[in-house]
């Protein structure tokens, strides 16, 4: 029996590894697909401290080297559920079943899909959210990003180094994205903003897509963009559909100031749960104090207890 399973090996799930390892605790992380999560995607990241501007696979590789130096151990299963048996968490998998007196889930989120016409059809062949997987397919070529997020504004510019052309549809006539963002966008003279359009339909045939229908928010006109490739950065979902515990309406995990769950010994870090802000920074932030309280909860099972001695640490009794 693990003292700890942490479920995710994204920049949360591998700080909590590292946390729980160094407390003393036997920990393993499962991973459906591969240590790094979503941000191994991200072509730049420039607001994670000590990193004025690197990749999220690069930054994601100096994570898991870190974590595998001091012993963590990574597994790959797709976790289905998780019961609770007394003191022990049952997570369930399509093999053997793993027994853990904790759980930090740091399961992520995965990109939402729009819901035009041709979206599913042309995944694969022309629609993508993944601009850094899929961009350099369309060098030189034209394409679309539908979007007013920090994720939209950010592959955007991105994609304005490949392609010869890229529109940036949007349903309103502003970006939610930060200030900066959008000062950068704007200075790009191979992007065009097509405000206050929804989208329509992913036209195409059997080689993949060939253009985009736009409407017109306001006159409910139509307009089809001559493009290759369609890029869809509207949000996300989160990866929590395994676990019963309390959830906002969107699925995402509600936690308390200790990344406490609904269920004991359960906690959550990271953009599967509710939170004002998804980036690599609060994840690992998150991921810490889950680590650390998930800790203190096998403790007391143990039948210890700690005082809590300022900011400085706990003395045992």
């Amino acid at each position: 029996m693990y003292d700890c399973v942490i479920i995710g090996g994204g920049p949360g799930g591998v700080t909590a590894a590292i946390y729980a390892i160094r407390s003393g605790m036997k920990t393993v992380v499962v991973e459906k697909i591969g240590v790094g999560g979503q941000i191994a995607l991200s072509d730049i990241i420039e607001n994670y401290p000590g990193f004025p501007s690197i990749s999220g696979l690069e930054l994601m590789s100096h994570f898991e080297n870190h974590a595998k130096g001091i012993g963590v151990e990574f597994v790959s299963a797709d976790i289905t559920g998780i019961e609770v048996d007394g003191d022990k968490r049952i997570l369930k998998t399509a093999g053997e079943n793993i027994e853990t007196k904790t759980v930090v889930i740091c399961s992520g989120a995965e990109a939402k899909k729009l819901g035009f016409a041709g979206e599913e059809e042309f995944i694969g062949r022309g629609v993508s959210t993944c601009a850094t997987c899929d961009g350099p397919f369309y060098r030189n070529k034209a394409v679309a990003v539908i979007g007013g997020g920090d994720t939209a504004v950010k592959e955007s510019i991105y994609l304005s180094k490949i392609a010869s052309k890229v529109y940036h549809v949007h349903r309103r006539d502003r970006f939610r994205a930060e200030k900066v963002l959008q000062d950068r966008i704007v200075t790009k003279d191979n992007i065009e903003f097509v405000w206050k359009h929804t989208t329509e339909e992913a036209l195409g045939d059997v080689s993949g897509v060939t253009g985009l229908r736009v409407k017109s928010v306001d006159t409910g006109e139509t307009r089809d963009l001559d493009v290759d490739g369609v890029f869809v950065f509207v949000g996300i979902t989160p990866n929590t559909a395994f676990v019963d515990c309390d959830k906002d309406e969107q699925g995402f995990i509600v936690v308390n100031e200790n990344m406490e769950t609904s269920i004991p010994g359960v906690y959550a870090a990271g953009d599967c749960r509710v939170t004002p802000l998804r980036q690599v920074v609060t994840a690992v932030g998150d991921a810490a104090i889950a680590a650390f309280k998930a800790e203190e909860y096998v403790s007391e099972l143990e039948g210890r207890a700690y005082d809590k001695v300022g900011a400085q640490g706990v003395t045992l009794k």
